[in-house]
């Protein structure tokens, strides 16, 4: 027996259904998917890093503050993205791409420590390979979102808004 959609709702107004382009209900973590998104987007833009962390630029914080993101809630510096399919990635190619950027971010961020200037980061020989892992990671999942990848990073205050909007 199939019951009757409703189509009124006592809820005034009408709740969103994307959310930067992502379906909010395509991916039930879409929030930590966000915060992901945002840190590998960071990550995988040099020029951003030159004229937003380099010179300090308030509102999109650090290499540390995009590391945190992309691992505070999945504690993907413990285990596979893979444990994370049908939640915040869509399939094992997105969790093979973000494995690899957080592998290579972690392991510069252990070598020049969590608190090292950003200069530290940038000029380690291990970033080109981490941006370009990130940038793999970020453009797969943009693309999934229906995003450009190519538009600057949002800064932080543009990221808790899409966040609490929905």
């Amino acid at each position: 027996m199939q019951q009757a959609a409703t189509t009124k709702s006592s809820r005034r107004g009408r709740r969103s259904t994307t959310i930067g382009g992502m379906p909010v209900n395509d991916v039930p973590w879409w929030r930590w998917r966000s915060n992901v998104r945002s840190a590998l987007h960071m990550l995988s833009d040099q020029t951003f890093q030159q004229e937003c962390w380099l010179a300090g630029r308030p509102g999109y914080g650090d290499v540390t503050d995009a590391v945190y993101r992309l691992v505070e809630d999945t504690w993907l510096d413990n285990w596979s993205a893979e444990k994370y399919v049908g939640t915040i990635f869509r399939d094992d190619q997105e969790a093979e791409l973000v494995d690899a950027a957080v592998l290579r971010v972690l392991r510069i961020m252990h070598q020049v420590g969590a608190d090292a200037p950003v200069v530290s980061y940038l000029e380690h020989q291990g970033w080109p390979d981490a941006v370009r892992a990130a940038r793999e990671a970020h453009v797969r999942l943009a693309t999934a979102d229906g995003d450009d990848p190519d538009e600057p990073p949002r800064s932080l205050e543009v990221l808790a808004i899409m966040l609490r909007a929905v």
